[in-house]
């Protein structure tokens, strides 16, 4: 299981009751906490999504923000269960590709906030002649559900596995060379592959934890809109982290200091929180 890099997704949503619904009975989250109008949910360890009900929120389209957060499973069997699970509820989906590094389910929650929910493959086979070998052509359906029939699957469904993680998170962005100078320059990450319009970034060689693309809209969007509220990023340790705070600084980017670590956003106002082990939430 890949390092958790990437860690909770934080979304303003419109109505908080149907997707705390959809997000367990369809996803298969389960709830940790409720406070108030925020939901806490995970698979049974860290929370992975917390979705906060924002009155007079609006969905702002062509601006930056979320284009999806990836869900990882810890194998293909389960990624089968997901998919099982998924058809059984007449859930709409938007693709099921293999990448050749992970096979993905691509689907939205009832107010458009993306979601993939994936497989890694082998990482000895993501790498050819030196060069992250990442692509799309259409998953082998048959294949994944395969593993169903290979292990005599008749269980019922009960949700994610607890060693789900959040795998990684692809935004939408003003600028892929202003997000690769941010994200490697100032938070570490190395560029994995550089598509032009798309860029996808990591740390310790995955392939990728961090996507950024400029295929919707360049613009933020206006001050508690609904969709993307932050999302967290995971530090080694306490040196890691004051090194990128040294570094954020000296480049004159802002930074707020909060319980949950320290608040930045990156070139396209796509905010993130900071955390390391001494002083994760």
């Amino acid at each position: 299981m890949v390092h958790s890099v990437i860690g909770t997704i934080y979304l303003n949503v419109a109505n908080l009751e149907r997707l705390a619904a959809f997000y367990q009975d369809i996803i298969g989250l389960q709830v940790h906490r409720r406070e108030g109008q925020t939901l806490h949910l995970g698979a049974g360890s860290d929370d992975l999504l917390v979705l906060t009900e924002t009155p007079g929120g609006k969905r702002v389209p062509n601006t930056t923000g979320l284009y999806h957060f990836a869900i990882l499973v810890p194998s293909r069997l389960d990624l089968a269960r997901s998919l099982k699970h998924i058809a059984e509820t007449h859930t709409p989906l938007q693709g099921l590709s293999d990448h050749f590094v992970s096979e993905a389910i691509y689907l939205a929650d009832p107010e458009g906030n993306g979601i993939e929910i994936y497989r890694d493959r082998p990482a000895s086979g993501w790498f050819k002649d030196g060069n992250l070998h990442m692509g799309t052509v259409a998953m082998d359906v048959d294949g994944v559900l395969g593993e169903l029939d290979r292990q005599d699957e008749n269980a019922a469904w009960t949700g994610l596995p607890p060693d789900t993680v959040m795998g990684h998170i692809h935004l939408h962005v003003a600028s892929v060379r202003e997000s690769e100078v941010f994200y490697r320059d100032l938070l570490g990450f190395d560029v994995m592959l550089n598509m032009g319009s798309a860029t996808f970034m990591s740390v310790n060689r995955y392939h990728h934890h961090i996507g950024a693309n400029t295929w919707a809209g360049r613009v933020p969007p206006p001050q508690g809109a609904l969709g993307l509220d932050k999302y967290v990023i995971h530090l080694s340790g306490s040196d890691q982290l004051n090194a990128i705070l040294t570094r954020l600084d000296q480049a004159n980017v802002p930074v707020e200091e909060s319980g949950a670590g320290y608040r930045v956003a990156d070139p396209s106002y796509n905010p993130i929180v900071l955390t390391a082990p001494a002083n994760k939430a």
